[in-house]
């Protein structure tokens, strides 16, 4: 298992960036959460398989339909066993 932090910067809030990061971190099984800052970016962070973990990722430089998404910056993390589910924040 592993955890990562995305901070992704562009068009990413006002524009369902959070609850579709929480609907495929879902499907992908993986737990953590989404969250707006205050300087207009979206900070991610996602935990279990790595495999699943990149697939995220990898959605994460596309996001919903109206996104754009300029840069993100990528950081592992330490696990965090106890966590369970997928939080907007």
């Amino acid at each position: 298992m592993i955890r990562r932090q995305f901070t992704v910067s562009g068009k990413v809030q006002g524009v369902w960036f959070r609850a579709g990061t929480r609907e495929q971190a879902l499907l992908l099984g993986l737990s953590g959460y989404a969250a707006n800052l205050a300087d207009g970016r979206v900070e991610v962070q996602a935990q279990g398989a790595a495999e699943a973990v990149a697939r995220l990722e990898q959605w994460l430089w596309q996001g919903p339909v109206l996104a754009k998404v300029d840069s993100m910056d990528v950081m592992d993390m330490a696990s965090m066993p106890q966590e369970t589910g997928f939080r907007i924040l």
